[in-house]
């Protein structure tokens, strides 16, 4: 009865299974532009046999048709592994080179004028003062060409700060979006686990959106995952465990007091009440392929962003390892140190020319012993017209003047120069520190250009022409080759210019290589209209062989019955 009324089985499994295989390749195609959909591949196999007995000839089988074996929904975990580590590589080096394009923007154009046109235009003022100090207009102009110039570094340093800003604004939203990522990802797990802990059924959409996850994940920080066997993808970020089975361990957000910057760590690493905590990124480990600490766009704009505003402090006389493990490491930092210290020298040189200082020793009236003290030079400094004493500097700062005047025991009145304070930002030459002196935009001929015997000092306005060409600065401290204020400028904005484009070289390289990784994944598990479209004429044509095969055996079932 097997190759008889069997033989409508084998029929019928041919209808069934073509059906299913066409709706499984219709399913193909309906998803072919689906972003991570995995195509679905049918495996056909054999249905049970009749086994006929007969020792004494052979053992006969008659087959029932055949059946699916599986729907495969297969990926390459190699392949995957690799596409998220060069992805968040290429995602690391694309940040730090848009940062780069940023900052360059920033220095380029401002109110619709170069920075580099406000500076000759500062170093022509001199020069023309220079020709003829004594005249008003050309002192006149000096002040007005540095309140330009003082007002328009500081806003590229303002404007520096609000893209650091912009980017802790991105910086937030990454350490969301991650947490976000891990939650659907464990979400995932869970509906994963539950269809198919019976073993009959894959969860193939759902591990498509959880591999979509991974990929996104893999493009804010570096990804370590691996399925277990109950189905369910543990994860791990920056080498700390990020979820398993049951739980997301969250990255957190501490926020610095001061500049409202935003850090993000490992809550459950940390001991906050003991004030330590661990962060998500370790800085104190060279950046570098090899040691695979280039991944990601969050770290990128942690790295980018900085973990401060940075001045002349964080260049200025430090060694070129600090210098490299601290601002030089960020571009955000650098450029900010380097800019402050370019006007830092700038400012502090013509107010040494404008009004110089010697060092003396003496006791003032209260017997209080100054050694060795730096004090205004009266000898060889200029005063204006109006025969103000000290000779005034053409940058002051905010926080305090730059002389304290103190009577000695003889009566005489020493003008001490009050230091640069470190600790009070207030107390130093900073681009945000500084203004130009409010007495010198009221008192007209304020500005110190008369010697002592009342004739105009050309030698004290020639220096202040000179210091432009004076060849003794670096950019910093990787630097070996002194420049002047000329050349400085150009050289920082060259270094800024560098960076970008091994950020550009290393960003584009590596987009090509993610292609062509993404290139072989969906060979391995993408739609192919032609291919999908030939399936479904087999399977049609094997649908239809099926029904003509039930027609011919259930003529000749009639033909038997009736018959015989």
């Amino acid at each position: 009865m097997a190759n008889g009324m069997g033989s409508l089985y084998i029929g019928a499994s041919g209808l069934q299974n073509s059906q299913n295989a066409l709706n499984t390749t219709a399913n193909n195609l309906a998803n072919a532009d689906t972003k991570g959909y995995v195509r679905q591949q049918v495996l056909f196999a054999d249905r049970d046999y009749v086994t006929f007995k007969n020792a004494a000839i052979s053992k006969q089988q008659a087959g029932l048709g055949l059946a699916i074996a599986d729907v495969v929904h297969t990926r390459d975990y190699f392949l995957d592994k690799y596409y998220r580590t060069e992805n968040g590589r290429q995602n690391f080096y694309g940040t730090n080179y848009l940062a780069v394009q940023d900052v360059e923007n920033i220095f380029q154009e401002l109110e619709g004028e170069r920075f580099q046109g406000v500076l000759e235009d500062f170093w022509d003022s001199l020069e023309e003062f220079h020709k003829e100090p004594d005249l008003e207009v050309k002192q006149n102009l000096v002040v007005q060409k540095a309140t330009i110039f003082i007002e328009r570094a500081q806003g590229i340093y303002q404007n520096m700060k609000e893209y650091q800003k912009r980017i802790n604004i991105k910086v937030r939203e990454g350490i969301d979006r991650i947490n976000e990522l891990g939650h659907i990802i464990q979400d995932l797990n869970q509906q994963i686990m539950k269809i198919e802990s019976a073993g009959v059924e894959t969860a193939m959409t759902l591990r498509d959106e959880r591999d979509n996850a991974l990929d996104e994940l893999s493009s804010l920080a570096k990804v370590d995952f691996r399925e277990d066997v109950n189905g369910a993808v543990r994860v791990k970020l920056e080498n700390v465990e990020f979820l398993d089975e049951i739980h997301v361990f969250e990255v957190g957000t501490l926020t610095d007091e001061i500049t409202g910057f935003v850090t993000p760590y490992w809550p459950r690493l940390s001991d906050m009440g003991q004030g330590k905590y661990t962060p998500m990124f370790d800085f104190t480990v060279d950046i570098s392929p090899e040691l695979n600490t280039d991944i990601g766009e969050l770290k990128a704009l942690v790295l980018t962003r900085g973990d401060k505003f940075a001045d002349y402090r964080d260049v200025l006389g430090v060694s070129a390892e600090k210098y490299n493990d601290g601002a030089g490491m960020s571009v955000m930092l650098s450029s900010e140190a380097e800019f402050d210290q370019f006007i830092h020298q700038i400012i502090t040189s013509i107010n040494d020319v404008l009004s110089p200082t010697t060092t003396a020793t003496f006791t003032d009236k209260n017997g209080v012993t100054y050694n060795n003290v730096k004090v205004w030079d009266e000898e060889n400094g200029c005063i204006g017209k109006d025969g103000e004493k000290p000779g005034r500097e053409l940058f002051a700062r905010r926080g305090c003047d730059r002389y304290t005047p103190v009577v000695a025991d003889d009566n005489t009145i020493y003008y001490v120069y009050n230091e640069e304070d470190p600790s009070d930002p207030a107390n130093m030459y900073t681009i945000q520190g500084v203004t130009v002196h409010p007495d010198l935009l009221e008192v007209e001929s304020g500005l110190p250009h008369l010697s002592k015997n009342g004739e105009p000092d050309m030698a004290m306005a020639k220096k202040l022409v000179d210091i432009w060409e004076e060849k003794k600065y670096l950019v910093n401290a990787n630097d070996t080759n002194p420049c002047n204020f000329k050349e400085y400028y150009q050289r920082m904005m060259d270094g800024i210019g560098t960076k970008g484009n091994v950020y550009k070289g290393m960003s584009e390289d590596l987009s090509g290589e993610v292609a062509a990784i993404d290139n072989n994944r969906q060979q391995v598990f993408g739609v192919s209209s032609d291919e999908e479209l030939q399936n479904m004429i087999k399977y049609q044509s094997a649908y239809n062989a099926a029904s003509r095969f039930i027609n011919v055996i259930s003529e000749m079932l009639e033909h038997l019955v009736t018959r015989l």
